[in-house]
């Protein structure tokens, strides 16, 4: 029999499969393994203070220590800690929560259906975009657009909307009929000489050329994280997402609005598709709607969408998906609460408020010999690197510069995440205003010790 490792560093390197981590790497290293969370600071097993400037993985709003949630899932355990929605049945969790869901979207919002996480929600839509368009008797219209750089999730079909190379290779993907358009980044995606304006007018023809070529009669839908997120916090340029909606709306093209990491204030508003000014049909959320304390996504579809759906259940006698934790009653319970701290606490409005503090200093970095652009709205910004701020020259290997400034930035007490060439930052949502200025000056002292390992190394 197996010795057990004597301690929980090599008991994870013995027996842990880490995701999105070089395993054989990980062997070597070791995890770094956090011990327990105040507010927005966590802390390791060392004793070492981290401000988690990337809110765990964009989700945990409220901080790392909200005893109303823990309270809540406590006293939704003792009550009723587990029953399912199938076939009629239901709890009050679920209900109250998809009439809260329903209230807080836009109007004519007013179906949820619960999944565990965001990439099942964005299969459970491709599923369900499908299972209606197939009820409506247009079996053909089936694809998807995305765009290069974007974020839907890891399953086979959500990860084939993802538009990120590392989650396609060697993985088989993508595995469903999908076009992955442009990058809305004009910083790093626009031609040379080309304004914002005219680049926002290249993408807008490129999505009615594909349209064309593919056919409209074959595209059911169009899908894009407001800000795009994991792919490296990029915004839109000035009246994309306008366009995309005239566009597909002429087209007969759904729109999904990804707001798992966009949703409940992140982008300084309820929602990025309020922020940027579109009404979606879809809409995906997870993360900051139990601030991560447990598992839970929701996809909220309009009248529209729901009235093709229940027509086609009724000539099929069911819809045939679901998951045995779908609407899960204390996820339920949990996002319930959640969702009344947020209100309770004007979260979204610190957002708000927060916004020009933190992005005013993070752009004052934007001269930093190390970092070629800044950006971000709200309380969620990406700092990219660049070898050679005039032509934007990457570093090689790509993404490794990234890495060694996270490794600076966790040495001075901030977690922060690398994204190819990004530094990315999303803290929870209950940030102060001294927390935001220490994140300025960590990061920055990230970006010197980086620059000065950069010059030793050759690198500049």
């Amino acid at each position: 029999m197996n010795e057990r490792p004597n301690s929980l560093h090599a008991s994870d390197i013995a027996h842990s499969m880490h995701p999105y981590t070089n395993m054989r790497a990980h062997e070597e290293k070791g995890p770094m393994i956090m011990s327990h969370g105040d507010g927005a600071r966590v802390f390791d097993t060392e004793g070492k203070e981290y401000i988690e400037a990337l809110a765990g993985l964009w989700s945990v709003a409220v901080g790392f220590s909200e005893t109303r949630l823990a309270d809540a899932a406590h006293a939704q355990m003792k009550k009723l800690p587990y029953y399912h929605s199938f076939a009629h049945k239901a709890h009050e969790p679920s209900i109250r929560l998809a009439e809260k869901l329903a209230e807080m979207t836009p109007e004519g919002m007013n179906r949820v259906f619960f999944t565990n996480s965001g990439s099942e929600a964005n299969d459970t839509v491709i599923k369900m975009v499908w299972f209606l368009n197939n009820g409506l008797g247009r079996p053909q219209k089936k694809k998807f657009l995305s765009r290069n750089k974007a974020y839907h999730g890891i399953t086979i079909a959500s990860g084939s909307l993802t538009g990120l190379p590392a989650n396609h290779k060697d993985f088989d993907l993508p595995a469903i009929p999908v076009v992955h358009l442009t990058c809305p980044h004009h910083w790093r995606w626009g031609h040379e000489g080309e304004t914002e304006a005219q680049f926002t007018d290249r993408l807008l023809k490129e999505l009615e050329d594909t349209i064309e070529r593919e056919g409209a009669d074959t595209i059911a839908a169009f899908i894009g994280e407001p800000v795009m997120g994991a792919g490296g916090v990029m915004t839109p340029p000035e009246g994309y997402w306008q366009g995309v909606e005239k566009i597909c709306r002429k087209h007969d093209i759904l729109i999904v609005s990804d707001e798992v990491i966009n949703g409940f204030g992140r982008t300084g508003a309820r929602w990025g598709c309020e922020r940027y000014g579109f009404t979606p049909d879809i809409i995906v959320t997870s993360k900051q709607l139990t601030s991560s304390y447990m598992p839970l996504a929701a996809i909220v579809v309009n009248d529209k969408v729901y009235d093709a759906i229940a027509d086609n259940t009724a000539k099929l006698g069911t819809f045939g998906h679901g998951y045995t934790a779908s609407g899960h009653p204390v996820a339920c319970a949990v996002g319930l609460e959640n969702l009344a701290i947020i209100e309770e606490k004007d979260l979204m409005g610190n957002a708000e408020r927060l916004e020009p503090l933190f992005q005013d200093g993070l752009r004052a970095l934007a001269d930093h010999p190390l970092v070629g652009e800044v950006r971000g709205v709200g309380l969620i910004a990406g700092v990219e690197l660049a070898r050679d701020k005039a032509t934007k020259e990457a570093f090689q290997p790509a993404g490794s510069m990234a890495k060694v400034v996270t490794e600076f930035a966790a040495e001075e007490g901030l977690i922060v995440r690398a994204v190819y060439e990004t530094v990315a930052l999303c803290p929870p949502l209950i940030v102060t205003e001294d927390d935001v200025r220490q994140i300025h000056a960590r990061l920055k002292r990230a970006l010197d010790r980086a620059l000065d390992w950069a010059k030793a190394e050759g690198k500049m």
